[in-house]
């Protein structure tokens, strides 16, 4: 079954110094990285998923600045393999041209890793099994921040682990080195 890996929103911003730094971004980076490196071994496509926040009070992500830009050790290779899909919305099927790349490399099946957990791979995950693409959610590969809702704050780990939880659902759960061990060519 052809896959593909969906690297989202592995952008600046998430990381120190960012304008919405997440909870152990530099440690997700590195699975990401392992994911990738195993992707570009297999010659399989790699999509990175690229953020942008139109919205002028946005305090991430705007438009042509550096917390925009797709973190410097992910930066795609010059490949028809690697490509940067562009999006405005957590959703990264919604108006954008993500299912007509995977047509044209006719991709059944979606290795999903990234950030945010609670939002843009949520929105991802549940569209591609809608879709029929069979994902497989990557858990160490993805990252959150803490949560507030009246007046409680919820934990990072426990919004990552509640949504992993939910996304179970709608993709198989596994862990980088379960994924690699048990997707070799």
């Amino acid at each position: 079954m052809q896959q593909a890996l969906i690297i989202i929103d592995v952008q600046n911003d998430y990381f120190p110094q960012g304008n919405m730094e997440l909870n152990q971004a530099e440690q997700t980076l590195q699975q990401v990285l392992t994911l990738r490196d195993h992707f570009r071994q297999q010659q399989l496509p790699i999509f990175y998923i690229l953020h942008t926040n139109l919205d002028p009070a946005a305090t991430f992500f705007r438009p042509n600045t550096q917390g925009e830009a797709l973190h410097p050790q992910l930066l795609p290779l010059q490949s028809e393999q690697e490509k940067i899909v562009p999006k405005n919305y957590p959703n990264s099927f919604f108006k954008t041209d993500l299912q007509q790349q995977l047509a044209h490399h006719n991709i059944k099946q979606l290795i999903i890793c990234g950030m945010m957990s609670h939002m843009c791979v949520d929105s991802t995950t549940r569209c591609a099994a809608e879709l029929g693409y069979q994902p497989i959610l990557i858990d160490d590969a993805c990252t959150t921040r803490d949560l507030t809702f009246k007046n409680n704050i919820i934990p990072a780990n426990q919004v990552h682990n509640s949504f992993m939880a939910a996304l179970a659902r709608f993709a198989q759960i596994q862990s980088t080195q379960e994924f690699i061990s048990t997707h070799q060519q």
